[in-house]
């Protein structure tokens, strides 16, 4: 199953949502201008097109693979929802499939239950109050069940390319730990992130900063020495195995 739509170019500018400013106080970072420009040169030609690893096929059904992958793996949801998105891929087929048979598509992901109950009761308020349709504002897509900022987030970068800051597991951890955006909860480090990654970079940020946590700096041992920022983190969990300064880097994916 393919992605909804490919993103532009490196570094392209991406709206902002409306609801997104930036602080004029001083962010919590420990790395200078300079330097976050050169993190995210670096991540832009380590992956140039880094996409989400949810599959889906239109924005209704990245609304629902976002919620069914709170505390889950990508890898875990794509398995269940090739076959549930197969049968249902509209807010209306979805409610005619019904909760029962939703439990039985999804019932090898952690809270099944209660994640097939909210699928059906937000599929019918898009219905109720959206036409079927995927709201385009975080104020509005907030108000369906099982839906948070951090999936609104994503569901406005993904399906409607907005420059947004979805802060899950692997952001929060690598933005205190490399001391990038310190904060003591994800609205904290998602105000942080916003503020001092570089505008030409940030569409593509919220992707480049989860695949580096799941790939590479994970949370119980970093992989230093094929960091490509190695030389420029200031984490005190840094090992001494890393690669000489970086000039330039050859493209590559993951």
């Amino acid at each position: 199953m393919k992605n909804l739509k490919s993103k532009s170019a490196i570094g392209a500018v991406k709206a902002r949502p409306a609801t997104v400013s930036r602080a004029r106080t001083k962010p919590k970072t420990v790395y200078s201008k300079a330097e976050i420009e050169e993190i995210f040169r670096r991540f832009s030609i380590q992956r140039p097109e880094p996409k989400g690893e949810l599959e889906h096929v239109n924005p209704f059904t990245l609304v629902v693979a976002v919620a069914l992958s709170a505390q889950a793996t990508d890898a875990g949801v794509n398995k269940a929802t090739r076959a549930l998105f197969a049968a249902a891929d509209t807010p209306e087929k979805m409610v005619a499939l019904g909760e029962e048979k939703v439990r039985e598509y999804i019932k090898t992901i952690g809270l099944y239950r209660n994640k097939a109950k909210n699928v059906i009761a937000l599929s019918e308020k898009l219905i109720a109050d959206f036409g079927g349709e995927v709201p385009r504002t975080r104020e509005e897509l907030i108000t369906l069940p099982g839906v948070g900022r951090k999936t609104a987030n994503v569901v406005l970068s993904m399906a409607f390319g907005h420059s947004t800051m979805a802060v899950d597991t692997h952001i929060f951890r690598i933005a205190n730990r490399l001391g990038l955006a310190p904060g003591k909860t994800p609205d904290e480090v998602e105000e942080q992130l916003m503020r001092i990654v570089p505008d030409h970079y940030l569409y593509h940020a919220h992707h480049w900063l989860i695949l580096h946590g799941r790939y590479c700096c994970k949370a119980r041992k970093p992989e230093c020495q094929r960091c490509v920022i190695a030389d420029i983190c200031k984490s005190a969990e840094k090992t001494n195995e890393i690669p000489a300064p970086l000039v330039e880097l050859p493209a590559q994916v993951i």
